[in-house]
């Protein structure tokens, strides 16, 4: 038995029927309601006439959080390595 369901969900006065899991539900209309504002920021902010410029516009931006994230987040990594390593190094200079 599936456990899928029927949903619709409208970007850029298009509506899209989807067929998910209803786990994923929240996420794809929160996910598509910042798409939406994201449209409207960009067709406020420039002289944008096509669609699919501003849609483009929308994935970069969308792409370049994650991309950032990644960044961050391993940069986080790398600095909290180091200060491990620094704390271990003291630790094994106080036990010798």
């Amino acid at each position: 038995m599936s456990n899928q369901q029927k949903i619709k969900i409208s970007i850029a006065d298009r509506v899209y029927p989807l067929t998910i899991n209803p786990a994923q539900e929240e996420g794809l209309r929160l996910a598509a309601k910042k798409i939406e504002m994201m449209i409207k920021k960009f067709e406020k902010s420039y002289a944008v006439r096509d669609k699919q410029d501003v849609l483009a516009m929308c994935a970069l931006q969308f792409a370049a959080q994650t991309e950032q994230k990644n960044i961050d987040k391993n940069t986080d990594t790398a600095d909290a390595e180091e200060k491990l390593k620094s704390l271990n190094a003291l630790l094994q200079e106080y036990l010798s």
